[in-house]
Parts: C-alpha cells; sequence; structure tokens
C-alpha cells in the first residue's frame, strides 16, 4: 500500500511539476563524510538511486509536502540519476 501511495503522489506531482524551471542546489548541512540519497520516491522507505556527496551541485525540478511523512521532498537530477531528496539537505547555490 505504501507503494501504491508513493507512486501516485509522484504521478500527481510531476503531471503538476512539468512546467516547473530546474533550480541549481547544492548538497549541504549533512554531516562530515555522509551523502544524501536520491530515492525512486518521495518517501525514506523508497530505493535509493544515487548518493550524493556533500557540496555537490544538482538540479531540482519543484517540492511537495504531500508526502506520507509529511516532509518536504524535491524531485532532483543529479548526473543521469532522477528521483527525490530531501529538501533539508538543500541549499540553494
Amino acid at each position: 500500500m505504501r507503494a501504491t501511495l508513493a507512486a501516485l503522489l509522484l504521478a500527481g506531482f510531476i503531471g503538476g511539476a512539468a512546467h516547473a524551471q530546474p533550480q541549481s542546489f547544492r548538497v549541504d548541512d549533512l554531516p562530515p563524510g555522509e551523502t544524501l540519497t536520491i530515492r525512486e520516491a518521495p518517501d525514506a522507505e523508497a530505493p535509493a538511486v544515487a548518493e550524493v556527496p556533500l557540496g555537490r551541485r544538482l538540479l531540482a525540478f519543484g517540492c511537495t509536502t504531500d508526502t506520507p511523512s509529511g516532509r518536504t521532498w524535491c524531485r532532483v537530477k543529479y548526473g543521469s540519476s532522477l528521483g527525490w531528496a530531501r529538501r533539508r539537505y538543500l541549499a540553494p547555490d
């Protein structure tokens, strides 16, 4: 059920975010040596698609708090990886 809910949220958000202009962010506010996990869906339990080191730049295509956890997640692209990352760890670049 959790996967179905995440898929529905993702489908609804992508439809509304299709016109969002990408914004440049850098990974911030992580402990030294930690990486930011990009996930398939806006959920901490979703499978990981990439790890982004502290200070690296990525593009964000909009954020949402309409998630099962109520936390803010952003649709991001890092290299060829596309997924979701917690907004808390993204600083405007």
